[in-house]
């Protein structure tokens, strides 16, 4: 088995940190296909499936409640797998939550239909929604510790954005899988059609665990374990009586970002179908499109933030957020599929992944190495619960307006723009990064970047 150390000169060394960028971007493309098919589903699916009733709307009201469920759970994934990254390390954890995500996810395709068991299929619906969002909970704030720790100071907004690729990549195949499905005949898609991606996620898990495995573990950590650093038994103690500046910082501007990015890419398909009667398969290839779109955003994002800061693209994504608080709106109420699939393009494929990537850097650099990944996770997944209430919210909102109005889900926009704008303002980087140097630690000090490796171990 090649070497994992951290220490340079070695051949097997340099072979394992060239798997890190597959292992981050892939395991994190996996796990976040799951998590957003079941996104699309409940706005599209779940309703009729596992809620039936006479009003559609209370139906899809209801599974897109589900989807909120999971996020409700998230924190405590977060808090429990990132307390056990910064004791057992960030490769033995994401190997758990690929598990335990892919697994749960893969038994929501054999769930019966509340035809076949009653009322036992949406329980069964809910309890795998919540093993599925503990998963997730750990797995993009595990993800980024791992990416940034194996970085450069001059490449941590490159590497630091690899999980944003993988969870755009995630994305873009799971709204291509949506889209298809829902081109097909609408009683094979609501018996048989929905199942199919999510038992395949069964083979994924195979494929991801075998990924990681080959992932070694980050400098950081090992520097940390090496010279003692912190309360290894506590963590999150730790991190509570000294960064929780950080955890405040990460949450608030989590609330921002997730709760606008979900209100473009999954309330957006249920308010289409539902109150403006367009077909499921045009939010859907918007989508689609968007997610393409994103691919390209997250390296270009992630270039702009080691060239100037993640600050300033983070603020830029929330100027962008408000700018189109209401034309979002304007553009999907007029039901023309090529304006729609624009926004879509623009709010999800664009201004949304640059935030996303410039985020692992920026959250990274709230906490030193010893509590990284309690707090990227506890941070993150705190404020992570607005990602799940906030098409809910938005949804309710519009349900009980006059004529269906808007106004107040873009009033939402808003908010979540000032949050992001607030919490950015407040980072917390400088005053780790000078507590880390009068402490001395080498994990504070740059290590040599993977991207940068070649023929020598030198620097």
């Amino acid at each position: 088995m090649a070497d994992t150390s951290p220490s340079p000169g070695s051949t097997g060394k340099r072979l394992d940190r060239r798997a890190v960028g597959p292992a981050v971007v892939i395991g994190s493309a996996l796990e976040w296909f799951d998590f957003y098919l079941y996104a699309s589903m409940a706005a599209l699916v779940f309703g009729p499936v596992f809620f039936p009733g006479e009003s559609s709307v209370a139906g899809t009201l209801a599974s897109i409640a589900t989807f909120a469920v999971g996020f409700l759970v998230r924190p405590l994934g977060g808090i429990v797998f990132g307390h056990l990254g910064d004791r057992i390390g960030r490769k033995k954890v994401l190997s758990l939550t690929f598990l335990l995500m892919g697994v749960s996810s893969g038994l929501i395709g054999l769930i019966p239909s509340y035809a076949s068991i009653g009322v036992f299929a949406p329980v069964l619906l809910v309890l795998l929604r919540l093993t599925q969002g503990l998963g997730a909970g750990a797995e993009f704030g595990s993800a980024v510790a791992v990416a940034y720790e194996h970085a450069g100071v001059r490449t941590r907004g490159r590497l630091g954005s690899w999980p944003a690729l993988g969870v755009n990549i995630g994305l873009f195949v799971s709204s291509l899988t949506v889209t298809v499905l829902t081109t097909t005949n609408r009683e094979f898609l609501l018996t048989w059609g929905w199942r199919i991606p999510f038992i395949a996620s069964f083979a994924l898990v195979v494929l991801g665990i075998w990924v990681r495995a080959r992932m070694p573990e980050t400098p950081a950590f090992e520097a940390v374990r090496q010279c003692g650093a912190g309360d290894r038994r506590a963590p999150l103690r730790t991190l509570l009586a000294r960064d929780w500046r950080g955890l405040l910082v990460v949450a608030m501007v989590t609330v921002g970002y997730l709760g606008s990015s979900y209100l473009f890419k999954t309330f957006s398909l249920s308010y289409l179908t539902e109150f403006r009667g367009v077909a499921a398969g045009v939010g859907a290839l918007g989508v689609t499109l968007a997610s393409a779109v994103a691919i390209v955003t997250v390296p270009i994002a992630g270039r702009l933030c080691d060239r100037f800061d993640s600050r300033q693209v983070q603020v830029a994504g929330a100027a962008g957020i408000a700018a189109l608080a209401f034309p979002f709106f304007w553009a999907l109420d007029t039901g023309a599929p090529w304006l729609i699939w624009a926004v879509l393009i623009l709010g999800t494929g664009v201004i949304m992944p640059a935030m996303l990537a410039a985020s692992g850097s920026f959250y990274a650099g709230q906490f030193p190495a010893e509590v990284r990944a309690s707090g990227l996770g506890t941070g993150r997944e705190t404020g992570g619960i607005a990602g799940g209430l906030a098409p809910l919210l938005a949804f309710a909102l519009v349900a009980v307006m006059p004529g269906n109005a808007t106004w107040g889900v873009s009033i939402l926009f808003l908010a979540f723009a000032v949050l992001v704008v607030v919490g950015t303002f407040w980072d917390q980087r400088s005053r780790v990064e000078d507590r880390e140097r009068a402490r001395g630690l080498p994990a504070a000090e740059p290590v040599t970047p993977v991207t940068a490796e070649r023929g020598s171990d030198a620097g």
